[in-house]
């Protein structure tokens, strides 16, 4: 079955659902969320996209993003993903919102209210193989540097998040 998106206006008032491969085709505003989770270092969790996915696939993005189900809370739905995608059960915090449009290649728009979440974890993982690669820390010098370097390896929505984190830091 796929997945719905719930579709919003810019105060978050829901509009309605739609499947989530059309919202995207279609560039419709529609609720997310990302996760940035950070090890005893300061250094930030990334994760490689699986080779399977529909867009984006074998790129370097945040701990985990996603779209929350219909009547789950952002907080609840980056949870679900957090163990659906990596395995782990940590506590995380809502940092702040923002509206952001990227193109992600193949005819394919984020188009998202998305609240951003950060947390601590150190410990093992289960990753999914259906959605992640692999995962590394780096810090956060390093991470600017291989994105200058390397922009292609990293999601375009990754980017436009990072950029807007540094701004609430």
């Amino acid at each position: 079955m796929e997945e719905k998106v719930v579709l919003v206006t810019e105060n978050d008032e829901v509009l309605g659902l739609m499947e989530k491969q059309p919202a995207h085709i279609n560039g419709l505003l529609h609720r997310a969320f990302s996760v940035f989770l950070f090890n005893s270092k300061g250094e930030m969790l990334l994760q490689k996209r699986a080779a399977e996915k529909y867009h984006s696939p074998n790129q370097w993005t945040n701990a985990c993003c996603s779209h929350p189900r219909a009547k789950e809370t952002y907080e609840e739905a980056a949870k679900r993903r957090l163990k659906e995608e990596l395995g782990i059960d940590t506590e995380i915090s809502e940092k702040f919102y923002f509206i952001y449009k990227a193109d992600v290649g193949g005819n394919l728009w984020e188009h998202e209210l998305d609240h951003v979440f950060v947390g601590n974890y150190e410990g093992d993982f289960q990753l999914n193989s259906e959605e992640v690669a692999e995962v590394r820390y780096i810090s956060m010098e390093k991470l600017d540097q291989e994105m200058k370097q390397n922009p292609e390896y990293f999601t375009e929505w990754f980017k436009i998040i990072l950029e807007e984190y540094k701004h609430h830091l």
